[in-house]
């Protein structure tokens, strides 16, 4: 197809097309597609998984980037009258303006490596938030999403908050051409109907817990400290009144303390605002 088209990867939109059926066929498994699904697909590239699903989806919205090959998906799959290619940004794109309704979606993407955070924030707070993701994405981001407490991160919190993340199957290199430098994994996301936790305000909580990372190999006293730009022993009462022990770190907290700190950071704050 490359060759009929005279087409090349592009190096600036991280493309790399998958040629592995295998891992093809593994993707379409962990969707566990049905007639019924609507699947919203973010670089379908060639258009080989999108034409699979095709078989399987009721529908299929295919979102691409590269004018080139939007206009070559319109020309080669337009017999499937279940597909509709939109040539965009997805990142520009309000996932409910795509839906007819208030349509349950799936979705599946091989994201270039550097957009796969903003894909993931910009789907996971989407007023109309996907039931299912199944991603291609790099192995080590992969692994750092689905990382237990312990090994956790500002990415695996943001994440987990939405979702439960797990780690279908590693993808080597050669199953891509051209081959990216490193490994990749297909990753599921399997979305919760509301957040695994209740905050009063996330903006607030993401604030508090990227102020914890800010020097995360740091006690989480200090990197609160330093992040929140407030005087230690204010945070190491605060942490205290949470029941968190001031020299832990930020990658320990399970998502219930961080919500737990929260309520007790907010509370001090609408306290000081009564004052």
């Amino acid at each position: 197809m490359m060759r009929r088209f005279d087409l090349k990867a592009r190096k600036r939109l991280g493309q790399h097309f998958l040629v592995d059926e295998t891992v093809l066929q593994r993707i379409v498994s962990a969707a566990e597609i049905t007639p019924a699904d609507t699947i919203l697909e973010i670089g379908p590239g060639l258009g080989i998984l999108t034409r699979e699903m095709a078989g399987r989806a009721g529908r299929v919205i295919a979102v691409e980037l590269d004018n080139r090959l939007a206009a070559i998906l319109k020309q080669t799959l337009a017999p499937l009258t279940n597909v509709t290619i939109i040539n965009d940004d997805i990142l520009q794109l309000d996932p409910a303006t795509l839906l007819t309704g208030p349509t349950a979606y799936k979705v599946v993407a091989n994201l270039p490596y550097y957009i796969t955070s903003p894909v993931l924030r910009h789907l996971l707070e989407a007023s109309a938030r996907p039931e299912i993701m199944i991603l291609m994405v790099q192995k080590e981001v992969a692994q750092r999403i689905a990382a237990a407490p312990g090994r956790r991160s500002l990415l695996s919190i943001s994440v987990q908050y939405y979702g439960n993340p797990r780690i279908i199957d590693i993808v080597p290199a050669e199953s891509f051409h051209p081959a990216p430098e490193v490994d990749s994994a297909i990753l599921r996301i399997d979305v919760y109907p509301r957040p695994a936790v209740t905050v009063s305000d996330e903006k607030g909580f993401f604030d508090l817990v990227r102020g914890g990372f800010t020097a995360s190999r740091k006690q989480i006293a200090n990197s609160l400290a330093q992040g929140l730009a407030m005087d230690k022993p204010a945070v190491v009462a605060l942490l205290d009144r949470a029941g968190i022990r001031p020299q832990r770190r930020a990658e320990t907290l399970t998502l219930e303390e961080w919500a737990e700190l929260w309520r007790v950071f907010s509370g001090a704050k609408e306290g000081k605002a009564a004052c």
